[in-house]
């Protein structure tokens, strides 16, 4: 059984790309106003917001379940409008040797489409795939987009 794999998902959003990418790369501290049932406080540990290196703690819910991670940005790509958060400590370190998420918007034409990619490394064969955290990340998607549409 292997224990590396990747996730992706895609998801289309009617709101500003621009926006959207703002509020993961530079903004992300202003995700509890906008998403409060889901993201409870994103805090800058070292660095500046949108640069790489960066250092972020996210309080979060998954499933009923508050959880802590924290992040360094490990890439960002303005043109692309990609961020790359990886997985330095936390709940999601306890199961996952490596976990990796990158955020990137594409456009097509007129169509905006938000894809997740989830690259990770389970502690053992007995951990899940972590389709729950694709799922979350998903359902984040859904949810900014809905707020910045509705503004």
């Amino acid at each position: 059984m292997d224990l590396k794999g990747k996730l992706i998902s895609k998801t289309e959003i009617k709101g500003c790309k621009d926006l959207f990418h703002e509020m993961f790369c530079e903004k992300p501290h202003h995700l509890p106003n906008v998403v409060p049932q889901t993201i409870q406080a994103v805090d800058l540990h070292e660095g500046d917001w949108g640069t790489v290196g960066s250092v972020v703690n996210w309080n979060y819910t998954m499933e009923g379940q508050e959880k802590v991670v924290k992040v360094v940005v490990d890439d960002i790509n303005k043109e692309k409008r990609l961020v790359t958060f990886k997985a330095i400590e936390g709940y999601v370190i306890e199961e996952y040797k490596a976990f990796k998420a990158t955020l990137h918007i594409e456009n097509n034409g007129d169509n905006n489409l938000v894809i997740w990619t989830i690259e990770y490394e389970k502690q053992n064969e007995h951990i899940p795939e972590p389709f729950s955290y694709l799922q979350f990340a998903t359902n984040i998607t859904k949810d900014v987009d809905t707020y910045h549409v509705n503004q």
